[in-house]
């Protein structure tokens, strides 16, 4: 009987390794070999668009290939972020995301499920709102705020950035836990919003600290406080409401994530070089303009654990609020 050739006799172990080696994962290998889409499923302009470009510039740089972002606008960021998550699974579609992603699914059945059909990236920065007052109102802090609205409830007019929003919810949290009533004015945006405290039109507005502060600071409104569970770093005189509403919180936040399934070494690449970015001291004092505090760190599944959380957050107060999509 011919024996076989001596090539093909190989030892199992050196076997083994070939086809471990045939079978790697075709994504995590030389990525990434072309162009990188990020889609914003914001228009142009807006703190996601900005901190998906400054961010986008850099991570290019890093991963020596252009991220090109691309804005999809429209139904409180639905269809972009559909458009994200249908995309393959191969590292070339990532989706820029903020707390509208896990409010729009209890405002807007979509048609995937947003704890599951994704892939968590990166956390890259989170910052609280501040919650200012007309001068005219009587509260100087939010205890004062709370002992007012119980003595005229729903007298108080607060704005929004419309129904449904971040702005929106975080008040009427805030208002749940201090268990008193307000009235919602919406708007179609939180700088008109802000523009009708400043006139008197309304009394209150939570609004995002690069454009609630420099009016705090030039006397036209009145800080009432920050909505994070703490002071932060950067206003140490301006109190946290969870100083007077112990358990409250609302933050906005900026992370990256992709279409179920994309390859871990992908993930890891992209968390790896995001964490060491917003590191820097310049890129620091970028975000900080924007409201935003750098993440500094964190794991894909801390960054879900986020998602989770703030998902069922908002779902419990959209239910309780009865509040409806526009």
């Amino acid at each position: 009987m011919n024996s076989l050739p001596r090539y093909f006799c190989l030892p199992p172990s050196a076997f083994c390794l070939g086809l471990a080696l045939v079978c790697a994962p075709v994504g995590a290998q030389g990525y990434p070999a072309k162009p990188v889409r990020v889609i914003v499923p914001f228009a142009p302009g807006g703190g996601v668009d900005f901190i998906a470009r400054l961010v986008g510039q850099k991570l290019g740089e890093a991963l020596g290939q252009q991220i090109v972002v691309e804005n999809r606008p429209g139904a409180g960021s639905a269809i972009g972020t559909e458009v994200a998550i249908r995309a393959a699974p191969d590292g070339y579609t990532l989706l820029e995301i903020s707390p509208s992603y896990v409010i729009n699914p209890s405002l807007r059945p979509p048609k995937f499920d947003p704890l599951n059909d994704y892939t968590p990236i990166v956390l890259i920065g989170k910052g609280p709102f501040v919650m200012v007052a007309h001068p005219s109102l009587p509260a100087r802090n939010a205890r004062q705020l709370i002992a007012l609205a119980r003595a005229r409830p729903g007298d108080i007019a607060y704005g929004s950035s419309g129904q449904g929003t971040i702005v929106h919810l975080s008040t009427e949290l805030f208002l749940f836990k201090a268990g008193v009533k307000m009235t919602q004015v919406p708007y179609k945006g939180g700088g008109p919003a802000l523009i009708d405290v400043i006139a008197g039109q309304v009394q209150l507005v939570v609004a995002p600290p690069q454009t609630g502060l420099p009016h705090v600071k030039a006397g036209r409104v009145r800080a009432i406080g920050m909505t994070s569970a703490r002071r932060i770093p950067t206003e140490p005189d301006i109190p946290a409401l969870a100083e007077a509403v112990p358990g409250y919180e609302a933050t906005n936040w900026h992370a990256m994530i992709g279409p179920k399934g994309l390859p871990r070494a992908v993930v890891d690449r992209i968390n790896a070089e995001v964490r060491k970015i917003v590191s820097r001291k310049d890129m620091e004092n970028r975000l900080h303009s924007s409201g935003v505090f750098p993440a500094g760190g964190g794991s894909p599944e801390q960054l879900h654990e986020l998602i989770r959380k703030d998902h069922d957050q908002w779902k419990k107060v959209i239910i309780q609020a009865g509040v409806k999509a526009e």
